[in-house]
């Protein structure tokens, strides 16, 4: 049982992984026995997320790079592979939200938000996956969200990028399947990270909705990701594939309470 949860020899790229839900998920996998790998789009976010992870005890490279930049891509996989071996595991984690009223949202900010969520992460997969093929193995797992599932005010192009990420993902399944790779997502609900913290303050009334509709009562801890990712990078999920695995202390089961 403990093999088949075991990430030993393998190696994993987190995109967008210096800090938040990309952060912990890396964490996990190097405890889980993984070389893992990360990139973020400034030297600075770069350098404070490989301190961090020094800080922490973990030897976790980090690398500069646009996932929305096709060439930057194809380098930052090449230079891994040159100096740190074959991606096995893929997180496409990397993301921004815009939280604009669609009605005040140019189609500038909108595409920049599908962009950076969907579009990234077709070309990092597209990137990887010629290498899973070869080798006959591979996962790729997709940071989807409840918006794939869900709307709300004011962020129509961030549920409109993680619904197509869904897509995607059941899609690489389909292609890819036979050859051993399996596509699966995460849908986190709401998770306390730096990006949240504006909306979990006391008294905050987006505070008290969350815990009102959430049926754990609380918000999700990064730390709530790192089994279910183990999971679906490990042996143990290699017959799991295009499913969406929401971490969400139970929102998407709940109407809410009668008023």
């Amino acid at each position: 049982m403990k093999n088949l949860f075991s990430l030993t020899g393998k190696l994993a790229l987190v995109t967008g992984g210096s800090y938040g839900i990309g952060f912990a998920i890396a964490k996990g996998y190097a405890e889980a026995g993984a070389t893992v790998v990360f990139n973020d789009i400034s030297e600075e976010l770069v350098e404070k997320g490989v301190s961090a992870y020094r800080d922490e005890g973990f030897d976790v490279s980090g690398y500069v790079c646009d996932i929305t930049d096709e060439a930057q891509v194809a380098q930052l996989v090449e230079t891994i592979g040159r100096e740190k071996g074959q991606v096995d595991i893929l997180v496409n984690n990397a993301g921004i939200i815009r939280r604009i009223p669609m009605c005040e949202m140019s189609a500038g900010e909108f595409r920049k938000v599908i962009d950076v969520n969907l579009t990234g992460a077709f070309i990092t997969a597209k990137a990887v996956l010629p290498g899973m093929i070869k080798r006959g193995s591979g996962k790729i797992i997709n940071m989807c969200s409840m918006m794939s599932e869900l709307g709300r005010e004011t962020v129509s192009a961030y549920a409109a990028a993680k619904g197509g990420l869904k897509m995607l993902t059941r899609n690489i399944c389909s292609e890819f399947g036979g050859h051993n790779i399996q596509c699966n997502g995460i849908g986190p609900g709401y998770i306390a990270t730096p990006q949240t913290a504006p909306l979990r303050t006391e008294g905050h009334p987006f505070n008290s909705f969350i815990i009102a509709k959430t049926p754990a009562a609380r918000w999700g801890r990064t730390e709530d990701l790192i089994g279910p990712a183990v999971f679906l990078a490990s042996e143990a999920s290699d017959f799991v594939n295009g499913h969406i695995l929401y971490v969400d202390g139970g929102i998407l089961a709940y109407i809410g309470k009668q008023p």
